[in-house]
């Protein structure tokens, strides 16, 4: 009723619409002041054709199905702008039910809900725009990471390659080398100041030569991880160990006595992932970031990707959790996780998941704490994806570059 009587006062010829007669103190009120206009309302089964159609049925207090008088909206108006929750949409978790009412835009009121970033939300709210409103401020849930919520260390004047940020990435095998090079160039690229892989020996002469800018150690004997521990590589001058990236199947010997012996952080993506367990993860003396994808989350929790599960999984691990997905959501134990909404379905792309693994690297090695280094690599990393896709295809090559231009 109240955008009803401001639209008429603006111009617009309106017609309302109602599932119901108003029942509280406040839509009386406003029921009677859109009356008073001279304001019609019609029954909401009568929708006639328009050029806006302004849904504003349910909210955030939407449960169950829609009624069908409802669902028979879709199609009646060539836009649709939804108040807070497009009606359909749960806004606690992004389910949408049958004949859910896509948006065009979506405003949402006093702050944007869990479920315009979730589930079907970012398929049905179109464009979303916050409207601040003086309400009492609640609880958050999750916090929106926005660019100043994502720092980037500043190098000192006095640096020296050692004090940068030194960053071994453990990984790499026979026909993965790339993986591993993908995340050092990515944490060379991001500011880091000393780099090295290390890497099955068979490989590591040919990485070698082709990468001159990373350092690069080869242990073991042959193209694979069998035997080799965490006692075979010298990673003392390193602030930071990244592990995982192109590994294969083979190093689940390594991961388990690097994550028992090393004192550094150590950011766990890809094949350093699918050989560990939470229980691994908890008695760690040092932080540890974890980059999980979906099928990666739900074999280390046995649950479905969702924001809830990774804060419990960050709360068991007693370690950063970086859940992958359309949006990403970085959890860390004992507090709220943080949403970053940067990039899209662009950064579907082998190896740009490695690229974010070595910028993570960096920033811990510059000196961040874990869970800042995450979602900063993770925000940045989507705003280079999103940069890169107005000109061309987004290929991890092209975001280890990208990244360049970001670092400090």
């Amino acid at each position: 009723y109240v955008a009803a009587r401001y639209l008429a006062r603006r111009g617009a010829a309106v017609t309302a619409y109602a599932l119901a007669e108003p029942k509280t103190t406040e839509a009386v009120a406003a029921a009677s002041r859109w009356a008073a206009t001279g304001g019609t309302v019609a029954p909401i089964g009568a929708v006639e054709p328009s050029d806006i159609l302004i849904d504003a049925v349910f909210g955030v207090g939407f449960r169950g199905e829609l009624p069908p008088a409802v669902a028979a909206w879709r199609g009646s108006a060539d836009r649709v702008v939804a108040i807070d929750v497009p009606s359909g949409l749960d806004a606690s978790s992004g389910a949408a039910v049958k004949g859910v009412l896509n948006a065009d835009l979506t405003v949402a009121l006093s702050n944007f809900k869990v479920g315009h970033f979730f589930g079907s939300g970012p398929d049905v709210c179109g464009r979303l725009v916050l409207a601040p409103l003086s309400l009492p401020e609640a609880e958050a849930t999750m916090y929106l990471c926005e660019a100043e919520d994502a720092p980037l260390p500043s190098r000192k004047r006095d640096a020296h390659k050692w004090s940068a940020g030194a960053v071994a990435v453990v990984g790499g095998s026979a026909g993965m080398a790339g993986a591993a090079v993908l995340s050092a160039k990515a944490a060379l690229g991001f500011g880091a100041g000393a780099v090295a892989t290390f890497v099955p020996s068979a490989i590591a002469g040919e990485l070698d030569a082709a990468h001159p800018e990373i350092m690069t150690r080869g242990v073991g004997v042959g193209s694979g991880w069998d035997g080799v521990k965490a006692a075979d590589l010298d990673l003392d001058r390193f602030d930071c160990i990244v592990v995982g990236p192109g590994m294969g199947s083979g190093g689940t010997e390594l991961v388990h006595s690097l994550l028992a012996s090393v004192d550094q952080p150590i950011v766990l993506d890809a094949d350093g992932l699918n050989v560990t367990t939470p229980a691994d993860l908890a008695d760690r003396r040092s932080q540890t970031v974890i980059t999980p994808h979906g099928g990666e989350f739900k074999r280390l929790t046995g649950s479905g990707a969702h924001h809830l599960a990774a804060s419990q999984l960050a709360d068991d691990a007693d370690a950063v959790v970086l859940l992958k997905g359309p949006n990403t959501t970085i959890a860390q134990p004992g507090s709220q996780p943080w949403l970053v909404t940067t990039g899209g379905p662009e950064l579907a792309s082998v190896g740009t998941g490695d690229v974010l693994a070595g910028m993570i690297g960096a920033l811990i090695g510059r000196g961040l704490d874990a869970p800042v280094a995450a979602r900063s690599a993770a925000y940045w990393h989507g705003v280079a994806g999103a940069d890169i896709a107005t000109t061309s295809s987004v290929t991890a090559d092209r975001m280890a570059d990208a990244i360049r231009r970001f670092a400090k």
